[in-house]
């Protein structure tokens, strides 16, 4: 199942429900099939997920620290984009973020 993110600033962003379950419950939201992100959230929600993001990295790094390995899409690696498609809402005094699914995809 897809999860599209419509921001009233930055256009669309698809991914599938694993992933948008994964980033959404870090971000602290309910996977329901449709919801809103504010503009007042995003710098909290931004935080949550660089923090994942960082910790995701760390986890699928090679032994001995090495750089974080090329074959495995991580999901600090998925996060980027979506980190980016809600700094670009939030740029907008009026920006926010809606989803929406065909169902509720939480656990």
């Amino acid at each position: 199942m897809l999860v599209k993110f419509d921001s009233n600033v930055a256009g669309e962003l698809m991914m599938f429900a694993d992933v948008a379950r994964r980033l959404l419950m870090a971000a602290g939201k309910e996977c329901t099939a449709r919801g809103v992100i504010t503009r007042e959230q995003i710098p909290d929600i931004v935080a949550r997920l660089r923090q994942v993001a960082v910790a995701d990295r760390a986890a699928h790094a090679g032994s001995g620290g090495e750089d974080e390995d090329p074959n495995v899409v991580s999901l600090g690696r998925r996060a980027q984009p979506f980190i980016e498609f809600l700094e670009l809402t939030a740029r907008e005094n009026d920006g926010f973020v809606l989803w929406e699914a065909a169902r509720d995809f939480g656990e």
